[in-house]
């Protein structure tokens, strides 16, 4: 794929299975990355997810897992898990698919990155890059051919965590995504189409 000259990445990367879920509990803590999501937000109606946050989303999340879905994949160093990226065909993603603003732009079956999330000590230290890297690369070794990201536009100053959990667009575009729609004035959406070799 694009993105063949960036610096080589001390991450290690493991997808979440059930042998990985307390790396997940650790990297997430006892609030779950933001305040009780355990990265159920897209997976959920607005409605389900305010009833459930909190420890009834960690109990989904643990559910899928032990059901065999793999929600994303973990980035480790030195043997702890410091990063996660939620990766996984766009239907699984209830609330994506019910979004107005980030609905289909095609029939395309498309694989969406919705979700990033870093440990304290692993911020700012480089590593959305090749937790893409290894999202995109997840997606093709299970079929992808299609990854789909969906960041917010920056304006004149960075944006914080709450507004960058889907990642930034010049981290997606060093990684060969390319626009394919702007729904909205703050958001983006972009795509990495797999062709032979690009993977």
């Amino acid at each position: 794929m694009s993105g063949a000259s960036a610096p080589a990445s001390p991450l290690q990367i493991a997808p979440l299975t059930v042998g990985a879920w307390p790396d997940f509990e650790r990297l997430f803590g006892p609030r779950g990355a933001y305040g009780g999501c355990w990265c159920m937000w897209w997976r959920l109606t607005r409605r389900e997810f305010e009833q459930q946050q909190g420890d009834g989303n960690r109990r989904a999340m643990k559910a899928l897992v032990e059901a065999g879905v793999v929600p994303g994949i973990l980035g480790y160093l030195d043997g702890e898990p410091v990063a996660w990226c939620s990766v996984a065909p766009r239907e699984q993603f209830l609330a994506l698919e019910r979004s107005r603003v980030m609905a289909r732009i095609d029939d395309t079956p498309v694989w969406s990155i919705v979700c990033f999330f870093f440990g304290r000590g692993a911020r700012r230290r480089g590593l959305m890059r090749p937790m893409i890297r290894a999202a995109v690369a997840h997606a093709v070794r299970h079929g992808g051919r299609v990854v789909e990201a969906y960041p917010t536009l920056p304006r004149d100053r960075p944006l914080p965590p709450v507004s960058s959990f889907m990642g930034v667009p010049a981290a997606f575009a060093a990684e060969g995504f390319v626009e394919v729609a702007r729904p909205s004035a703050r958001r983006v959406i972009l795509r990495h189409v797999i062709t032979d070799g690009s993977a």
